[in-house]
């Protein structure tokens, strides 16, 4: 399993938000390269990057920011918000992200999502974020109506390799995780499923392997030091 520290954006700054809320907002560092240089620097092989901004408005307002931390050298960096037409994912792969995530439009434009996991490939990965079970969208705003097992499963059927799998009731809330949600989601498809949400502890860590999940994506732990990523990435590989 696979350790991603997160690093969320908002007005070009490193931030966290407590269960998807906007108002629930913690800045933690104005300069989010050197934070993301950080984690690199303690063992980190991968990091999650989203555009908050992005992801609520369908229009990316972060992307200096985000292709600045791109262009760390040694460092493997995925992109999500606000990634929603061909352009855009384009335009982060030439910046360096060796993968984007697509949300909104995956849910809203199905067709669309084929069109470009047949394109690009694994390069292409799918945000499922739930809310009591049902999939939301547009920076977890609204809900699609959709639940979250049927739309992994629609998913696999595409050829999508990749679902980020956000638990929103426990994001930000250093409130534990939710393994019961992520063993099903692991052990239901053949997809490689990222797990977000509660990462709290290096127990939470271990029972996230235990599941069968490539990997865990873990946020606020690390800015307020309850968690320290080497020993985290030791305990999930």
């Amino acid at each position: 399993m696979k350790i991603f520290p997160a690093v969320d954006l908002y007005d070009g700054k490193a931030v966290r938000l407590r269960r998807g809320e906007y108002d629930k907002m913690t800045v933690y560092s104005d300069e989010p390269t050197e934070k993301a240089a950080e984690f690199r620097d303690k063992g980190a092989e991968y990091l999650h990057l989203v555009d908050l901004e992005g992801a609520r408005d369908g229009v990316s307002r972060n992307f200096t920011a985000a292709a600045a931390i791109a262009r760390l050298p040694g460092i493997k960096a995925e992109l999500g918000g606000g990634i929603r037409d061909e352009d855009a994912i384009k335009r982060a792969l030439d910046a360096g992200f060796f993968r984007v995530i697509l949300g909104t439009s995956a849910i809203e434009s199905f067709d669309f999502l084929i069109k470009m996991t047949e394109k690009y490939g694994d390069r292409i990965a799918v945000g499922a974020d739930a809310r009591d079970g049902v999939v939301a969208v547009r920076g977890w705003l609204e809900s699609s109506g959709v639940e979250i097992f049927d739309f992994i499963s629609r998913l696999e059927g595409a050829g999508v390799k990749t679902a980020i799998c956000t638990d929103i009731s426990t994001d930000g809330a250093m409130s534990g995780t939710n393994t019961g949600l992520f063993k099903r989601l692991a052990q239901g498809s053949h997809m490689d499923i990222i797990a977000s949400g509660g990462v709290t502890t290096l127990e939470d860590v271990t029972a996230l392997r235990e599941t069968g999940v490539r990997g865990a994506i873990i946020g606020r732990a690390l800015y307020d030091g309850t968690i320290d990523l080497s020993r985290a990435i030791e305990v999930a590989e």
